[in-house]
């Protein structure tokens, strides 16, 4: 039997996805494998778009954005967590390395692990503004 207090304090050592999307992507200091095992269980998996990835596929497509990306924000339109699940609406704006920009919009809804890292994420992005080759920024290698 799990005690209240044992609860809220993993609620409050929960990550979020603006957290971890500002540690993977936007501080370029911070090591790739530090950034992931922040914020993402060792099980973790994700469905963006329609297509699974496991963790190493997710690390990837990070150290891969990571070349693309030269800053950007997050900003949370919508966000819910409760127990376990989390779901949440935010927009992300890139600069990319070229100059160009990108804006996105996802949907996502998760499942933590019990230390408060993501477990699963599935998630679905629309673009909306940028080339049409940035369509596919959630899920490029």
């Amino acid at each position: 039997m799990t005690s209240t207090a044992a609860c809220s304090d993993v609620a409050a050592t929960r990550t979020d996805i603006a957290t971890a999307l500002n540690d993977l992507l936007f501080t370029p200091g911070l090591d790739l494998a530090e950034a992931v095992d922040r914020h993402f269980a060792p099980d973790y998996r994700q469905r963006t778009d329609g297509h699974w990835d496991d963790r190493e596929a997710f690390i990837t497509h990070i150290a891969h954005l990571r070349t693309v990306v030269a800053s950007g924000s997050v900003q949370v339109l919508d966000e819910l967590a409760q127990g376990d699940r989390y779901a949440d609406r935010h927009v992300v704006d890139v600069v990319k390395t070229d100059g160009s920009t990108v804006t996105m919009e996802v949907y996502l809804f998760a499942e933590f692990a019990d230390d408060g890292r993501f477990r699963r994420i599935e998630e679905t992005t629309l673009l909306l503004s940028g080339s049409e080759a940035d369509a596919n920024l959630g899920s490029a290698r």
